[in-house]
């Protein structure tokens, strides 16, 4: 892998907080660091679908500017990064190893998406909230593994009662991931292409399937 190195040291730790945020929601998660010119992508995993097409699959995203341009591409552990980025400055440390994670090879379009609106971010939020409860208080504890991932579908499957309805998992995947305003006017941008749905704020992007 080519070495990456962030712009600047305010960089390093907008980067070190988001994988820390990831890391909440999967502890053995991983990261797929794709660098294409100066221009950094991290894509994370929120939540993972199921199914052939990985339907209801969730991914966040935010861009970094890097030093110097560089092509690499590799996906490692959210941990490995995370325990080396604290000691590194702006270099984004090489791990010893890569992953394959299945949502790895699945890349959202680049091009082509249509608005279809916004958002608002306290609705998202109140979104994100609800399905979090339900999701607490529909499997206690001694639920088996089955049930807990069935109820976690249904419930960031379905839509949004927003203005522009999006999958309720998106709100999950912003709320977690740090990218939601506290400002009441804030609102994100709703973007569709095919079966994958986008929704940004300028802290950063999650992306649906």
């Amino acid at each position: 892998m080519s070495t990456l190195r962030l712009v600047d040291e305010e960089s390093a730790l907008d980067l070190a907080a988001y994988l820390a945020r990831a890391r909440k929601v999967d502890d053995d998660g991983d990261v797929r660091l794709e660098a294409v010119g100066a221009v950094l992508a991290a894509w994370t995993c929120v939540l993972p679908g199921h199914g052939i097409g990985s339907t209801g699959l969730v991914l966040g995203l935010r861009t970094f500017a890097l030093a110097e341009p560089v092509v690499s591409d590799r996906t490692v552990p959210l941990g490995a990064v995370t325990d080396r980025l604290a000691r590194s400055g702006t270099e984004v440390p090489d791990p010893p190893m890569t992953t394959n994670p299945s949502w790895g090879a699945l890349s959202p379009p680049r091009s082509g998406w249509e608005a279809v609106g916004t958002v608002r971010d306290a609705q998202l939020r109140a979104a994100a909230l609800a399905g979090i409860a339900e999701v607490a208080h529909g499997a206690p504890d001694g639920a088996g593994s089955a049930a807990v991932a069935d109820l976690r579908a249904r419930v960031w499957g379905r839509p949004t009662d927003t203005e522009v309805p999006v999958p309720a998992g998106t709100a999950f995947g912003l709320h977690v991931l740090g990218f939601l305003r506290p400002d009441a006017p804030a609102q994100a941008t709703v973007h569709v292409r095919g079966p994958w749905t986008r929704v940004a704020s300028d802290r950063g992007f999650v992306i649906a399937r």
